[in-house]
Order: structure tokens, then C-alpha cells, then sequence
């Protein structure tokens, strides 16, 4: 018999640069909470330029707060569930272009390093993309093990990193099962 986890805080960070974009993150976001993520926050949604390959179109950016009682491997598993079903190419090269992406960035305090999995995120405190949005659900939460908040690692964050990271849409843009057009 597993052991049961009690419920805890978890992070995500999603983005599309295919398709119609915000309802891939609609569609990604209903996923995750029909998974077993209680989603209760989710930021602005951002348009950013892409990162490690710049020749593909922008991306959309959110993160999204909630609670499981799911272990961060089945988190991952949900989140590649979802990055398949909408068509991700999991044989494509690192950092092109994807219908859908789903990070987890934080799950409380916890660090895991596996092979496959690496909690906190091991460059969310490098990324504008990432620690923008982030900061919209979790400014006050501490990444634990770079000994700051998140709003202090974005304050540290280079310009060069934030410039880009554009407002599209506030807070709210989120409503579980919508599909707004992109």
C-alpha cells in the first residue's frame, strides 16, 4: 500500500508558441486540474520572445498555483500527458517550437534531482519568462535554494532577461473550461 501524500503547494510554468495559443494554455490548465492539480491562481499571460532558439514565432506565457496530492513524478507524468496529447514532439530539439510546454518550477520546499526530474526548476531563476508571470502567483514564496523570494530573484533578474515579457492579458484570463480566441 502507498503512502499518502498530504496536499501541498505546487508551481507551474506553461507556454505556447503553436496554434492557437491561450487555448493551448486553457486546454493545458483544464488538464492539470482534471489530473489532480487544484488550480486556485494563475497569472497575466504574457507574450515573450523565444529563448535558446530565436527563429520560431513568440511564445505565451503563464504560471499557474495549486495544490496536489500527487508526488512530483506523477506531476511530471500529468505534464507530459498533456504535452502529448496536444502534439508535442518530444524528438524535437531542446528549446523549439511547441504547441505546449508545462514546467513545474516549485513544489513547496521540496528539491528533487533525478535523472528525469529537477525541482525547483533548474533555470527559473535565470528566466524572465518564467519569474514574470511567476511573480504574479508567488511573489512572497522563497525558492529554497537560492535563498530569496521570488520577487527579489526578478528584481535581481538582468533587463536583458525581462524585455519582451510583454502583458497581453491581466489576471483573470483563466476561467476553467473557456476557450477565448488567440
Amino acid at each position: 500500500m502507498t503512502e499518502a501524500i498530504a496536499a501541498r503547494r505546487v508551481y507551474l510554468g506553461l507556454g505556447s508558441n503553436l496554434g492557437n495559443r491561450v487555448e493551448q494554455l486553457v486546454s493545458a490548465l483544464d488538464a492539470l486540474v482534471a489530473g489532480g492539480v487544484a488550480i486556485d491562481e494563475v497569472s497575466a499571460l504574457y507574450e515573450t520572445p523565444p529563448w535558446g532558439v530565436t527563429e520560431q514565432p513568440a511564445f505565451l506565457n503563464a504560471a499557474a498555483g495549486g495544490t496536489t496530492t500527487l508526488d512530483a513524478h506523477a506531476v511530471l507524468e500529468l505534464a507530459k500527458r498533456i504535452e502529448a496529447e496536444a502534439g508535442r514532439d518530444f524528438g524535437a530539439p531542446r528549446w523549439t517550437a511547441r504547441p505546449i510546454d508545462v514546467d513545474i518550477l516549485l513544489i513547496e520546499d521540496e528539491i528533487v534531482a533525478s535523472q528525469e526530474l529537477t525541482i525547483p526548476h533548474p533555470l527559473l531563476h535565470e528566466r524572465g519568462f518564467v519569474l514574470v508571470p511567476l511573480a504574479d502567483v508567488a511573489a512572497d514564496v522563497a525558492h529554497p535554494q537560492q535563498d530569496q523570494t521570488v520577487a527579489e530573484l526578478l528584481a535581481a533578474l538582468p533587463d536583458s532577461e525581462r524585455v519582451g515579457v510583454v502583458e497581453v492579458e491581466p489576471e483573470g484570463w483563466y476561467r476553467a473550461g473557456s476557450s477565448p480566441a488567440d
